[in-house]
């Protein structure tokens, strides 16, 4: 199964929300590149499919911390699948459109300077980060308060905003330090530098 694929079966399943239908017309028209876009310019999933693969691991990240019996039992937290399907798969909804195809230039193995292609961010609509995929998922659905909440401040205390205003929405609503959590996973643990290398060592070691 493709991420696309997976993605697309994950929608429908879980998300039957009036709007629903629009939403999904638009990500999969020309009008937008969320299957195909990166997730970032040089760092993590920085290539084509990118922002598709990271959506999916946050998917992955939060189900998995919302079900350990620890949050459960201890926290009480507990959402629907619905609500877990579209904070996870659209916190970075903001990010369709923004990435352009380029060049620069780099040294090689021999220090010689050679042209690679690359992305750059180019923002049409600068309305943020978090508060931008609020905006433009609002226009196709109506939101939960702690559903745009989770979504707005997912980026934790790396947003450009007042600090205590991260930390009154992680306590008001716990869905957002959720998600922040599950972010942070997946860019991180699943798919930064670290993460590429020891998988690499794995394969070492298996012969691959």
């Amino acid at each position: 199964m493709t991420n696309k694929e997976r993605f697309l079966e994950i929608f429908h399943t879980h998300v039957r929300r009036e709007g629903a239908d629009r939403l999904l017309e638009y990500l999969t028209s020309p009008a937008s590149d969320f299957f195909t876009a990166p997730a970032s310019t040089r760092f993590h999933l920085a290539s084509e499919g990118g922002l598709l693969e990271h959506s999916l691991n946050v998917y992955d990240c939060l189900r998995s911390y919302l079900q350990s019996e620890r949050v459960k039992n201890e926290f009480g937290l507990s959402y629907s699948e619905e609500t877990i399907a579209i904070v996870a798969l659209f916190h970075d909804l903001c990010k369709v459109n923004v990435y352009k195809v380029g060049s620069r230039n780099v040294k090689d193995e021999h220090g010689v300077w050679q042209r690679v292609p690359t992305y750059e961010f180019k923002d049409e609509l600068p309305y943020g980060h978090g508060e931008k995929s609020v905006y433009i998922l609002s226009g196709y659905m109506k939101l939960l308060r702690e559903e745009a909440f989770a979504i707005r401040y997912h980026m934790g205390f790396s947003n450009e905003d007042d600090p205590r205003n991260v930390g009154a929405t992680f306590e008001a609503f716990p869905l957002a330090l959720a998600l922040s959590i599950a972010d942070t996973e997946a860019t991180y643990l699943i798919e930064g530098e670290r993460a590429r290398t020891q998988r690499e060592k794995r394969g070492e070691k298996k012969g691959f």
